[in-house]
């Protein structure tokens, strides 16, 4: 009780005591004058002093009994945690996922539109409902499944069985007091198991694993490197992690400290000292003299403990941050969907328009090779580029960043270098009286393909060349499409979009010729 509340009681009682002193006196002394005169009005007046008494006890213990109790059930109300998510939190998740349902709804493929909104689904159930996520993760001989037996207070699967025998992530419901959020614990399928299956299930495992509150990963010893990668890997996206020593019942009191030390020493940097903690969920049974065996209860305690003082203090945290943390993982995925839905229009344009900037060149041939006369081609490719990733350009702001490119690899002289590589290309392929006519055309193919595909990045990261500059993009591209497996398929796409017309062109030509002469 708060000390000013002390005071104000003894104040009240030391007034009330006064007044019942000097009400006593003050009716006595008028009791005693009319009990002789007047004996009915001093039977009144002593009934009068009795009520009043009463009515200020009365008043006195409604105030400390009632009107108190129901002050501290307000304030225990008040401070009591809500299961609510923070504000701050909820809002942020909400606003994201409200955000992947916008990006969702641009991607075309249907299968995956309606499993990205399957899962914002869920993430929104999960949301409303609240619930704490315990996901239970480790190798198939850990005794991952026995752990859960022993928290659980019954069997809930089965025990001392062969690894791979839990197929899915099994959930059980558990409450804890003090908490008012129910929990739900996942038995996952061992990780590190041999075939294929092991694989699926392992890949299963770690699906349920992200989308824990808490994750509880067991080891029987010292832990492995191919056990320490998925617990790092889980622990950097942000998922809160108890390390637990199970089997301690194996080894002596002193070996058992040794390895809890190296275990702590091994995740130090993202798992707490605190939150590695040793266990024996199945004790081995003793053999008795007389013959019998006896079966030590569970030592699961530490857990227990553990986990229950993290979810008291953060349980309300962990489900905010895992609901927002699904979320941002979500909008990722619809990225990364709508990104290479992009890049496959963006591609179909720029593989559109570098044949038509062949054609150009080729119909209207100049003495050296210059993209500067196909500027205007390359303005309208950059014009629909643009509007693919949605960034309305004009013609006047694409001309400029078409020439802006061209100039760019004039300076690096890449417009050089790809006329040498594709007339050594074409050699190869086409006859030599042919080459001369063609290797504009097919040069500025390739040169409007360097530039699409600079573009391109340039609109995938919002209208930014990055750090090293269109300059660094550019050179980048140019390395990328002069690799000998893209020159033998670019050449053979030339050779019959470029070469070959321009032969039969040639041909018509000549039989022209041939029959005007005869004439």
């Amino acid at each position: 009780m708060p000390l000013s509340r002390i005071i104000t009681l003894i104040v009240g009682l030391i007034v009330i005591l006064g007044l019942s002193l000097w009400l006593i006196d003050a009716f006595s002394r008028l009791y005693w004058q009319f009990s002789y005169s007047a004996p009915l009005l001093g039977n009144l007046l002593l009934f009068l002093l009795i009520v009043l008494l009463g009515a200020l006890i009365a008043a006195f213990v409604y105030y400390v009994f009632v009107i108190q109790a129901g002050e501290n059930r307000q304030r225990q109300r008040r401070q009591r945690p809500s299961v609510e998510i923070p504000a701050a939190k909820s809002e942020a998740a909400s606003s994201t996922l409200e955000a992947v349902k916008q990006q969702v709804a641009q991607i075309q493929d249907e299968v995956a539109r309606q499993a990205l909104l399957s899962q914002s689904r869920e993430i929104e159930t999960n949301l409303a409902r609240g619930e704490i996520q315990v996901v239970v993760f480790g190798t198939g001989s850990a005794g991952k499944t026995s752990l859960v037996n022993a928290v659980m207070g019954r069997v809930v699967g089965k025990v001392d069985a062969a690894m791979g025998t839990t197929q899915v992530g099994e959930t059980y419901c558990l409450r804890l007091k003090g908490l008012e959020r129910q929990i739900l614990i996942t038995d996952t399928p061992g990780i590190l198991e041999a075939g294929v299956a092991g694989t699926e299930r392992e890949q299963l495992a770690r699906e349920v694993a992200t989308q824990a509150n808490l994750l509880i990963f067991v080891v029987d010893n010292d832990i492995r490197q191919s056990e320490y990668e998925p617990l790092r890997a889980l622990a950097e996206i942000g998922k809160r992690s108890l390390l637990v020593f199970n089997k301690s019942d194996l080894y002596t009191d002193e070996d058992k400290e040794a390895i809890l030390a190296r275990l702590r020493q091994r995740v130090r940097g993202f798992i707490a000292p605190s939150d590695v903690v040793a266990i024996a969920a199945n004790p081995q049974s003793v053999e008795l003299e007389n013959a019998g065996t006896f079966q030590p209860e569970p030592d699961i305690l530490p857990l227990l403990r553990r986990m229950a003082a993290i979810l008291r203090a953060e349980g309300e945290d962990l489900v905010a941050d895992n609901i927002l943390l699904q979320s941002v993982r979500l909008g990722e995925q619809a990225r990364k969907l709508i990104d290479t839905q992009r890049r496959r229009q963006a591609d179909k344009i720029v593989d559109r328009f570098q044949w038509i900037g062949a054609g150009v060149v080729s119909v209207t041939p100049l003495p050296v090779v210059d993209l500067l006369a196909t500027a205007a081609v390359n303005a309208q490719m950059v014009v629909e580029i643009g509007r693919v990733y949605g960034c309305e350009l004009n013609m006047d702001n694409a001309r400029e960043l078409a020439l802006s490119l061209a100039k760019t690899l004039a300076s690096l002289g890449i417009v050089k270098g790809a006329l040498q590589l594709l007339t050594t290309a074409l050699q190869l392929n086409v006859a030599t009286f042919i080459i001369g006519r063609a290797i504009q055309g097919v040069t500025a193919a390739y040169l409007t393909r360097i530039a699409g595909k600079s573009f391109i990045e340039y609109f995938r990261h919002d209208q930014d060349w990055g750090d090293g500059g269109m300059t660094e993009v550019v050179q980048r591209q140019f390395q990328l499409n002069r690799r000998d497996e893209f020159i033998k398929i670019f050449i053979q796409q030339a050779i019959a979009r470029v070469v070959q017309p321009m032969q039969r062109s040639s041909e018509v030509q000549e039989e022209k010729l041939d029959k005007k002469s005869l004439q």
